[in-house]
């Protein structure tokens, strides 16, 4: 047991301490090529004038990069490759232990976390160009990050359904719900939905202390089923999260943007069903409870696309949620806090939930 603790913990303050260490390299990257969005939001996602967005988003004025997920998910990366060469170099059976990559646990997150965050750089590079239109400075279409998203959730399924034979969900008040080749589509769609939820990613710190939270309950999930490895890379994602939200907290040095976005939501998804049938549990079920600000945060998105559209007048003062209860007047910090405290309390229902269903 103590051992087991160890192999999860060590992940997290080792990942914390590389974050930390790798952030100035990175940084000086960022500001010495100005890597930030050149032109503020002109307009929303139904092409009506983003009045509001434009007073509180100061993109040109702040001049803060995007790319600070890279924090996030090199960390993680070298932790896994680090400890991996300890296990191989020293000798002791302690050493051995500590390594967490696994093709049965951790091979999947990790390939998904470093795909889809290469994938969200490509995008963030190209947002800090000077063409696009008025809702996207230079960035990928949203079509075609959804195709990619899709893509990357389309290979799991696949690799979950005909690899792992997985075709059922966990049910904590019944058998396992069969669901045959629904699985696959049923995957991709949870994907895209928790992508959606990256919306969040709008106020300095907020993203980060959310993110921390959802993978904090997943190590505990993926512990308490005895997957030790996967519980131990969760940690890993906490300490990248924690290390990037150090520098993240207002004043902003940079933002999470889509290569820490992206990487995170594909990765929850697949975390998420690692730890429902796979290990014997629930942890699609609770997903919804403790990714819950995501939820939230997308659904305020939808509901003011299509009240605008179909009843012509607006839900929010604007969207997505944590942005109206700024127009409202309350303080930014104030908004993150709450949403943390949310963030946590959700987390920890959630786990809570896993752990009596089972």
């Amino acid at each position: 047991m103590i051992i087991d603790i160890v192999k999860v913990l060590f992940p997290l303050v080792t990942s914390f301490i590389i974050g930390i260490g790798i952030t100035p390299i990175v940084s000086d990257f960022l500001y010495r090529n100005k890597l930030w969005k050149k032109r503020n939001v002109r307009a929303a996602v139904d092409g009506s004038p983003a009045t509001i967005s434009q007073k509180l988003h100061d993109d040109e004025g702040k001049k803060t990069p995007r790319m600070g997920g890279v924090v996030m998910w090199v960390s993680v990366a070298a932790t896994a490759l680090i400890i991996w060469i300890i296990s191989h170099v020293i000798d002791g059976d302690l050493a051995i232990k500590l390594d967490f990559i696994s093709r049965n646990q951790t091979w999947i997150p990790l390939a998904t976390l470093v795909f889809g965050s290469l994938f969200g750089l490509i995008d963030d590079y190209l947002e800090t160009k000077e063409t696009g239109g008025d809702h996207i400075a230079g960035g990928l279409s949203l079509a075609k990050r959804l195709f990619a998203v899709s893509a990357i959730a389309l290979a799991v399924a696949l690799w979950f359904y005909i690899k792992l034979e997985v075709n059922s969900i966990g049910l904590p008040v019944a058998e396992d719900l069969m669901i045959g080749w629904l699985f696959i589509p049923l995957f991709v769609v949870v994907a895209i939905g928790i992508y959606s939820g990256g919306v969040i990613d709008g106020l300095d710190g907020l993203s980060g202390g959310i993110f921390a939270a959802i993978f904090a309950s997943y190590a505990g999930i993926a512990f308490y089923q005895n997957q030790i490895d996967l519980a131990a890379f969760c940690a890993a994602v906490v300490g990248g999260i924690l290390a990037f939200l150090w520098f993240n907290i207002p004043p902003a040095r940079f933002y999470l943007s889509e290569t820490g976005i992206m990487g995170l939501t594909i990765t929850l998804t697949v975390v998420a069903f690692m730890t429902d049938t796979l290990g014997g549990g629930y942890g699609f079920i609770v997903l919804p409870i403790i990714a819950l600000p995501l939820i939230i945060e997308s659904g305020s998105s939808l509901i003011q696309v299509l009240s605008k559209k179909y009843l012509g007048r607006k839900v929010f003062l604007v969207a997505p949620i944590h942005h109206h209860f700024q127009a409202k007047g309350w303080p930014a910090a104030k908004v993150v806090m709450r949403f943390w405290i949310i963030g946590v309390v959700c987390a920890l229902l959630g786990l809570i939930l896993a752990l009596v269903g089972q």
